[in-house]
């Protein structure tokens, strides 16, 4: 997983739906996307793993404001919160789990470091 988008923060409003404690893992979804059904299962289950971790599917199609101001251009697309919701990487397309597993430890680090 790469790319960093700045330090942009979301919220429970953005998201609809709380962060989770120590990360939260974003996944922008569309109904006919294959690849987003393979995605949403390895992100539950690493999400299922990772106590404090919450993942958070979010329709595109239903979402088109959000989508454009965060510049999202394919479904999926995952974004990887800290426990304050600052975006921490960012990757376009199906992650490898254990992409997901080491963006994770990044989020969690920066959460740590800035409490």
């Amino acid at each position: 997983m790469r790319g960093r988008d700045d330090g942009r923060r979301l919220g429970a409003a953005e998201l609809g739906g709380d962060l989770g404690e120590r990360a939260t893992l974003v996944q922008f979804s569309s109904a006919f996307c294959a690849p987003c059904r393979a995605t949403r299962r390895v992100l539950g289950e690493i999400a299922g793993m990772v106590p404090g971790v919450t993942h958070v599917e979010i329709d595109a199609e239903a979402s088109l404001d959000l989508v454009r101001e965060l510049e999202i251009l394919k479904t999926p697309t995952v974004l990887v919160l800290d426990a304050g919701g600052r975006v921490v990487r960012r990757a376009a397309g199906q992650p490898r789990k254990a992409d997901v597993i080491a963006a994770l430890g990044e989020a969690v680090r920066a959460g740590f470091r800035e409490q």
